[in-house]
């Protein structure tokens, strides 16, 4: 049998310094990815309270042409948040309440975080009369209506602006600041 000098045996396994290595590469791109992940994830809260409250205007209005009465976005700017209401006749007090909408397509939203109004433009049609001037509600009404509306709705870094036309009473959604959408009158002859 011939005996291998050490200098040409083959070497088998890492030294310490190659897996030092190793851990402080993947060390740094996790961090790398847990950054943009954050970023991401926060962004995405926001898109998804935007998108509810686009879905949650295009369905009041739907519901107030078909039910052929008067919904209402209630926002509430305090605790962060909205919701659909209608008034209903309420059978066990025979008197007329207003209700918040819960079914499978539309239920009311709480804000996580730091997601919040940051402004709000509600232009007044002059037909409704609210005592409370505290309260802030987008109205649609029976005849597909609603009130002029722009609502900016972001985190201090993510911003989505929804508009809403009072001709049509129909929702868009634009990503980023309230100046930057381009908000205007609807051409009703346009296809």
């Amino acid at each position: 049998m011939v005996e291998v000098p050490c200098a040409l045996r083959r070497r088998y396994g890492f030294t310490l310094i190659e897996l030092l290595v190793v851990v402080a590469i993947i060390a740094v791109a996790g961090s790398a990815g847990i950054g943009l992940y954050s970023g991401t994830f926060r962004r995405l809260q926001v898109e998804k309270v935007a998108r509810n409250f686009l879905l949650t205007a295009k369905y009041g209005r739907i519901m107030a042409i078909e039910k052929q009465r008067q919904y209402e976005i209630q926002l509430d700017e305090e605790n962060g948040g909205f919701c659909l209401t209608t008034l209903e006749w309420n059978e066990a007090t025979e008197q007329v309440e207003q209700t918040v909408v819960k079914d499978y397509y539309c239920k009311p939203v709480q804000f996580e975080g730091t997601i919040r109004f940051e402004d709000i433009q509600i232009m007044p049609t002059g037909a409704e009369e609210t005592g409370d001037e505290e309260k802030q509600a987008i109205v649609f009404s029976p005849d597909g209506t609603a009130q002029t509306v722009v609502i900016q709705i972001g985190d201090g870094r993510t911003h989505y602006t929804i508009s809403i036309s009072a001709a049509t009473g129909k929702a868009k959604i634009h990503f980023g600041e309230l100046e930057d959408a381009e908000i205007g009158t609807i051409d009703l002859d346009a296809e």
